[in-house]
């Protein structure tokens, strides 16, 4: 059988970089064709050099060029790992083609995920989630039927707030949202986390990915990151993934789909189930959230109910919202406050892909509005 051709959309992020750690550690499993970079011309180059892929785009070609990297690059499986809705027209147009899509963009499923997985199911496209939630249902699925699952669980670490008030949060800093107690991930990301908009995303994404309504899809606090998803089965048994918390686990797990990557001896039970080497005991403990608290995952949880574009208008707000959170535009406890407020200004009835791009525009818009409305107040109190 000859090597997995693999390419990849957001090759100098976070989730891009360790996606090329996986394949060199495999050479003989993965070949990269196409490697699609953001303004990091000069790590791109580097990778460049190294893997040697048969086409290749940078922020400066703009979507076309991550569109030739995903249908011009003979690629058996392109990671989609850009932020944001950047990709959504080669992540189609390579699915449409029938290229299988692991999927490390949040983005793109909550906002066009039922339009995707249709156009996968068409198409033939096997669409490979990476997010390590996802990944953990994904497996726990694996030849179960369908119709006997009850609910779907996901885990949240918490962020670095889950012991503080709401108050609390209102005025963190930065330092305080970046401060990840397990997972190392991009400054988005992390402050997703930290606001638990990351589990809203996730809830959606997975509401889309394996077609159940919201109440089936449930969170669970679990701080130390191991256990990372159940499913519920009808008959009351509850199947669960656990794993170190490394985002190449689930990379390489979608890479090689169906098959699994020989990578990692096994050589002690309590630290496969994230336990110290050696130690004589681990513990596993789940806490409910709390929604009053985090209201980013309530607010995910309306726009999942009310459908459409809902959920687009979740994710662009969102994004912008972060933005001016990392500029100093906007407070942190703002974030959810400028969300809401787009997703109350914005029609979210229609669901096509042009009804998803008008709706991304419009939250943008809408919540630039809200930053400079409370930006150009913060100027006048000064």
């Amino acid at each position: 059988m000859g090597r997995k051709r693999v390419a990849i959309l957001g090759s100098t992020g976070s989730i891009g970089r360790q996606a090329l750690d996986v394949v060199q550690r495999h050479p003989e499993r993965f070949e990269i064709v196409g490697l699609a970079a953001g303004k990091n011309v000069a790590l791109l180059a580097q990778q460049v050099e190294r893997h040697r892929p048969r086409v290749v785009s940078s922020a400066s070609d703009g979507p076309a060029g991550l569109l030739a990297v995903a249908t011009q690059s003979g690629a058996d499986v392109v990671l989609a790992a850009t932020d944001g809705a950047v990709a959504f027209e080669a992540v189609f147009a390579a699915v449409d083609r029938g290229t299988d899509i692991a999927l490390a963009n949040k983005e793109l499923i909550v906002a066009a995920g039922q339009l995707l997985v249709a156009h996968a199911a068409r198409s033939g496209a096997r669409l490979l989630p990476v997010d390590s939630e996802h990944s953990a249902i994904f497996q726990c699925l694996q030849g179960a039927p369908r119709e006997r699952v009850a609910a779907i669980v996901l885990t949240a670490s918490g962020g670095p707030f889950w012991g503080r008030s709401r108050a609390e949060m209102a005025d963190a800093t930065l330092a305080d949202a970046l401060a990840h107690p397990t997972w190392q991930m991009g400054v988005k990301n992390t402050i997703d986390s930290a606001t638990m908009m990351n589990k809203g995303l996730e809830v959606i994404e997975a509401a889309q990915l394996f077609g159940l309504p919201g109440e089936r899809v449930q969170v669970l606090v679990h701080r130390t990151s191991v256990a990372h998803g159940f499913v519920v089965f009808t008959d009351g048994n509850v199947v669960g993934q656990l794993a170190a918390p490394d985002m190449r686990l689930p990379i390489g797990y979608a890479l090689a789909y169906p098959d699994r990557l020989d990578d990692r001896p096994f050589e002690d039970a309590l630290a496969a189930l994230g336990g110290e080497r050696g130690a004589p005991a681990t513990t596993l403990a789940f806490e409910r959230p709390d929604l009053e608290r985090f209201p980013c995952l309530q607010l995910a949880y309306t726009a999942l109910a009310r459908g459409g574009t809902a959920p687009a208008v979740v994710s662009a707000a969102n994004e912008v919202a972060v933005a001016a959170f990392v500029a100093g535009s906007l407070r942190f406890g703002e974030i959810a406050t400028c969300i809401e407020t787009a997703l109350g200004r914005v029609d979210t009835e229609d669901s096509s892909l042009e009804a998803v791009r008008a709706a991304d525009r419009s939250a943008r818009a809408a919540a630039r509005a809200f930053v400079e409305t409370r930006d150009a107040g913060s100027v006048r109190s000064t």
